[in-house]
């Protein structure tokens, strides 16, 4: 099976993953993706194309971005993505654009500590999601914390910072477990 054929792209759309520390403001900002230096780090060997989107909190997204990203999905040639998003809204994200019904392979990831900072949890899950875009079937999944969801059977446990399936079937195992 060609794991990446016609390419593999990741779209930036802001979140906590490329948020930086503003000193003078003394607040999280956006300049711009920190992709290109984690990729370049990560010596990853993959083909991988970068489309910077957004640049925004997820709280602060709507209809209309959510909109934007499902139709950058759809217009790129790759089969398949990956999305870079903030935890907060990337459920609802992820829902609007599985209502496309897209023949393509799109995970999402995120981070809960900005790149930026100290134990960032960033590298971790951009290399989960490389490797799940590359072995899941069609459709639209959520990658954090080391583990893949079915972006209908998830949810951000907010108290406890992770992402969580809510059905048995909810968390997809790639490798059989061992008994």
């Amino acid at each position: 099976m060609d794991t990446i054929k016609n390419g593999l792209c990741i779209i930036t759309t802001g979140g906590t993953f490329d948020k930086i520390y503003d000193e003078i403001r003394g607040e999280l900002t956006f300049r711009r993706s920190h992709l290109p230096k984690i990729l370049k780090s990560t010596r990853c060997a993959i083909p991988i194309s970068v489309q910077r989107l957004l640049a925004i909190d997820s709280l602060f997204m709507d209809d209309s971005h959510r909109k934007k990203i499902a139709d950058a999905c759809a217009r790129r040639d790759e089969m398949r993505i990956i999305v870079t998003h903030g935890t907060d809204t990337m459920v609802e994200t992820a829902q609007v654009i599985a209502r496309r019904s897209l023949p393509k392979v799109i995970v999402f990831t995120g981070a809960m500590v900005p790149f930026a900072l100290e134990n960032s949890d960033a590298v971790f899950n951009l290399g989960c999601a490389i490797t799940a875009v590359q072995l899941l079937e069609p459709g639209v999944y959520i990658c954090m914390n080391g583990k893949i969801f079915s972006h209908d059977q998830v949810r951000k446990n907010r108290s406890l910072g992770v992402f969580e399936g809510f059905s048995i079937q909810s968390e997809l195992t790639l490798v059989p477990e061992q008994s």
